[in-house]
């Protein structure tokens, strides 16, 4: 293994710095900070969208290439996960539900059918 050069260090110490700067600026202030109605409702999105952007690419792409939906156990399971959480999107654990469903389908066409 390559040993770490001291402009590596330099690089690593100088974005830690930045980054707990930038976090700190909501405790170094003296007054309180509003955030905008407009950024509340946006930040409700952000989980479902980084979990959307981390799993997508998994499920459409094979190999890097686009999986074909009729051959692939995953696109499958996605479509009925997505089904079942539309369907009961008012169910308090609905997420949890949603990733058991999508299991549920995934693994017997997996493990079972060996798509």
């Amino acid at each position: 293994m390559a040993e770490t050069d001291a402009w590596t260090l330099l690089v690593i110490v100088g974005l830690t710095v930045i980054t707990v700067v930038a976090r700190s600026f909501f405790f170094i202030s003296e007054r309180e900070w509003k955030v905008p109605y407009w950024a509340q409702r946006g930040l409700q999105y952000a989980p479902i969208a980084a979990l959307t952007a981390v799993i997508t690419p998994d499920i459409v792409m094979l190999d890097g290439a686009l999986a074909t939906p009729w051959r692939d156990a995953r696109v499958l399971a996605a479509v009925v996960a997505a089904l079942f959480y539309f369907w009961r999107r008012q169910f308090s654990l609905v997420l949890p539900a949603t990733m058991a469903v999508g299991l549920a389908v995934y693994l017997p066409l997996r493990l079972g059918l060996g798509w």
